[in-house]
């Protein structure tokens, strides 16, 4: 039996201290802190692990310095706090970039003001990352030849973060971590009745998969749908002081526009900041910001003209970028916490994405809104805290959990790569030695890599093209990822198809071995599955 198996067999016969319904960024948080606490946590979701709004963010940990306009000078401080944090826990993943912003005349607000925000920003951020620096028209044009400069008033450089790899792969780092002190997790598992009945909570669940229903039972309910909060406490007939308003956001990805590994940003036609970040040999670019009704979106063509009709505006390209040019798009909303029936609405692009969790002590009930990936450390922690309140004992209180191995096992295992000459085995086309990318992939998990490769040197070979993903790599994810679905690697626990185009990845020769290592005997019906989705 596969983990998922194992975890379904364990939801249905034991009783939990904590479900956790969501396994977004706040739901994976708050799994991994409280396990390590020694909390017995369950963790589902509906679909896949991080598969809506944490799967379709600018890859961005950033301190906010765009919330300095409104004032907001506490929540940019716990920001830069949260990220510097995130910094210093995840090296390999969570790197300081530079940002290269561009005013344009009769912006607003004066180019040398926008200069000092940023260097206010710095400040805040306790000076952890390289200091701004104010750059003339002029000097954006000879640095970033590709942006265009003729209604520039001046712009200036400064720093922030961003995740190597995807924002998704991300968050299944803090369901791996959950995982590993006891968490029984499992995706594709939809939570659809709750009761809460002599101080239990009963939830009726259903496999999404086999269609098989059961009854879980925890003493603590958290609510962390993401975009669905709202509409999960309907149907548990929970009250809450917050709400959620829906912001659409998009984002294209074309092939590479410039090789300065920095983000461009502008501010768009609504006014709203703009990115150009890079993403390996492409870059992604976005984002918008239109209010929606409803957390199911989908992007239009309004949306990807809007786009390519500010990048083209803001670029010197050598021709203008057009849809054909589009190789993979992003599409979520970002949940917005306001308080039930406040009246922000107005002031829609400058709400801000800080996170709200209303508790109901009676029920033993947590609902988490808003929130963003930066800050996500802090919602672990937070949640870990109102569940001891609830008196749920947590026998490890002070347990750290998270951040990346100690540096003593990461030299252990950079030593082991050395003598067996891993990095000999990287692909040429690839940017980044072998031992490094699978350590920031994996940690100390990527010790088993090594083993395989040990064992078989071809392991180490790529099996879907400009995919840089090996055999080993493969094997691992179907071991330990629950990869249920093609797109839940493709799409989640990989960027695979964010960088390449769905048609190549479908003409890709290892791709139905992939499937077989996967899927086994459904290999073929995942296959065709996936193909279907992608209309091919």
């Amino acid at each position: 039996m596969n983990l998922r198996g194992t975890n379904l067999t364990k939801l249905r016969e034991q009783e939990f201290d904590v479900l956790i319904v969501g396994a977004g960024i706040n739901g994976a948080v708050s799994a991994a802190s409280l396990a390590a606490r020694g909390v017995k946590v369950a963790l589902i979701d509906r679909a896949d692990f991080a598969g809506l709004t944490s799967a379709n963010s600018s890859n961005l940990a950033w301190g906010g310095i765009k919330y300095l306009e409104n004032r907001e000078f506490l929540l940019v401080n716990k920001l830069c706090k949260s990220r510097n944090k995130l910094m210093q826990a995840y090296p390999s993943t969570v790197k300081e970039i530079r940002f290269f912003t561009t005013i344009t005349r009769g912006f607003r607000v004066w180019s040398f003001f926008v200069y000092l925000g940023a260097l206010l920003y710095w400040i805040i951020g306790r000076c952890q990352t390289r200091p701004p620096l104010y750059k003339t028209a002029g000097t954006l044009e000879r640095q970033e030849p590709v942006i265009n400069t003729e209604q520039a008033a001046g712009g200036l450089e400064y720093s922030d973060c961003y995740l190597y790899d995807n924002d998704a792969r991300f968050v299944f780092r803090f369901i791996r971590k959950a995982l590993d002190y006891g968490c029984v997790a499992a995706n594709y598992v939809e939570s659809t009745i709750c009761s809460f009945d002599n101080e239990i909570w009963n939830c009726q669940v259903t496999d999404v998969i086999s269609k098989e229903s059961f009854t879980l039972r925890s003493k603590v309910l958290i609510n962390a749908c993401g975009p669905y909060v709202d509409e999960y406490n309907a149907s548990s007939g929970e009250q809450t002081q917050h709400q959620h308003l829906f912001s659409k956001g998009i984002h294209l990805i074309v092939d590479q526009v410039t090789d300065n590994k920095r983000v461009l940003t502008f501010f768009a036609s609504d006014g709203r900041l703009f990115f150009l970040i890079p993403m390996g040999p492409k870059t992604c670019i976005g984002t918008t910001d239109t209010e929606v009704n409803h957390p199911d979106v989908a992007v239009s063509d309004e949306d990807r003209d809007f786009v390519l009709s500010n990048v083209n505006a803001l670029l010197d390209l050598e021709r203008p970028l057009t849809r054909d040019d589009i190789i993979a798009e992003r599409c979520g909303v970002r949940p917005l916490a306001v308080s039930r029936g406040s009246q922000e609405r107005a002031d829609w692009v400058q709400l801000s994405r800080k996170h709200e969790i209303d508790v109901n002590q009676q029920r033993r009930h947590l609902s988490i809104f808003g929130g963003k990936l930066t800050d996500c450390l802090n919602v672990g922690d937070e949640v870990a805290a109102i569940v001891k309140q609830l008196g749920i004992d947590a026998p490890y209180e002070h347990k750290r959990w998270y951040g990346e191995p100690a540096a003593a096992v990461r030299e252990e295992y950079l030593h082991q790569a050395k003598l067996m000459d891993l990095d000999s085995l990287t692909d040429p086309s690839s940017s980044e030695p072998l031992s490094e990318r699978f350590w920031r992939r994996y940690e100390d998990n990527a010790f088993e890599l090594l083993e395989r490769i040990r064992e078989d040197r071809s392991q180490a070979g790529l099996l879907i093209e400009n995919a840089e993903y090996t055999r080993c790599e493969i094997e691992l994810a179907a071991r330990q990822e629950m990869i249920v679905k093609l797109e839940d690697f493709l799409r989640r626990r990989s960027k695979i198809e964010l960088v390449v185009r769905r048609e190549d990845i479908l003409k890709a020769p290892g791709l139905r071995q992939a499937c077989k290592i996967f899927f086994g005997d459904q290999a073929e019906q995942r296959l065709r599955e996936y193909a279907e989705l992608s209309g091919a």
